[in-house]
């Protein structure tokens, strides 16, 4: 029952470039939407990740967005390909109860470094 109330949340849209130049310090910025129907979802009480293999990195909530989180994630000199995920921890309004913990995370998403 977990996975389809997850999958019942929300929606996300990647708005990360697929290919990005290679840079002198190796961050590179990643943004997504979240799109979600949920009536309960307390939505000021967003914290968006995005996920790198074991690491979680911090997003921030881009400015006058309600639904949009930006960050950058360091891909290492030599590596041209990564895969990420987004994760988003939240709170929703749960009947007769205080409000509960949930979390939603994105299908894998891939990034990839051009050099010049």
């Amino acid at each position: 029952l977990a996975p389809l109330l997850l999958a019942g949340c929300g929606t996300f849209t990647n708005l990360t470039a697929r290919y990005q130049v290679r840079n002198a310090n190796n961050l590179y910025p990643v943004g997504v939407a979240f799109h979600s129907r949920q009536q309960s979802l307390r939505w000021d009480s967003i914290k968006a990740y995005v996920n790198v293999g074991s690491e979680f990195y911090p997003m921030r909530r881009t400015l006058m967005m309600t639904n949009r989180w930006e960050g950058l994630v360091p891909v290492p000199p030599g590596t041209n390909v990564i895969h990420f995920r987004y994760k988003l921890d939240f709170l929703y309004n749960a009947v007769g109860a205080p409000p509960q913990s949930d979390s939603a995370i994105s299908k894998e998403q891939t990034l990839r470094i051009i050099n010049r």
